[in-house]
């Protein structure tokens, strides 16, 4: 278990954009740790200057601590925990994290952005993309959450936190459909994140900041 460290937040400054599930667990997991911050939203058509200079690539979140840049969401999540971490979310077995990570970030992206975006992927047929997605994450989740409350065991971890807004997106393209789904843990599962204090509080609206 770490305690927390004080840094100031005027140093702290952390570049989002609120439905971005890559900032969203970053929010979470800054928020966890009690790590205040500058938030500034971006405006996807018009990114602002200094984030770009901060970090070329032009995706969100973006942490900025003096001169240390983070701009992959994971990174930003690590950062975090390692400053304070009361709940152990960082005791987990490193080898299972990324299995589930990698699978999460690469093929079952993939498939949520197939399943959202239909218009443009026109080749691919709906329900088969589903099936895929059922197939690739949301049974193996449904297996694990069978088993005990959360993904890695009884206690809540980062890994939870680092999929859970990617589960939410799937959940909200055609919520009829997804309840039709035979996954009652992994739904289970998905409300208590989505009433969590935790969540919620990382949801506010913010202006659209600029430089």
């Amino acid at each position: 278990m770490m305690h927390s460290e004080s840094i100031s937040p005027s140093s702290v400054i952390l570049y989002s954009y609120r439905r971005c599930p890559y900032a969203m667990r970053a929010r979470m997991a800054l928020k966890y740790a009690g790590i205040e911050l500058e938030h500034r939203e971006i405006e996807l058509r018009n990114k602002p200057q200094s984030m770009l200079q901060a970090s070329p690539k032009g995706t969100v979140p973006v942490l900025c601590v003096g001169d240390l840049v983070l701009d992959q969401s994971i990174d930003i999540m690590h950062w975090a925990i390692k400053r304070s971490d009361l709940d152990d979310w960082g005791e987990v077995d490193d080898a299972i994290a990324q299995v589930w990570i990698e699978k999460n970030d690469g093929p079952f992206k993939t498939l949520l952005d197939q399943y959202k975006y239909p218009n443009r992927f026109p080749e691919l047929n709906q329900e088969a993309v589903l099936q895929d997605a059922l197939e690739l994450m949301l049974l193996p989740m449904e297996k694990s959450l069978q088993a005990h409350p959360y993904l890695l065991g009884s206690s809540m971890t980062w890994i939870d936190v680092a999929i859970f807004p990617f589960i939410r997106q799937f959940s909200m393209v055609d919520p009829r459909r997804f309840e039709q789904l035979p996954i009652p843990a992994t739904k289970k599962w998905l409300i208590k994140h989505l009433e969590s204090e935790l969540f919620n509080s990382v949801m506010h609206k913010y202006s659209s900041w600029v430089d």
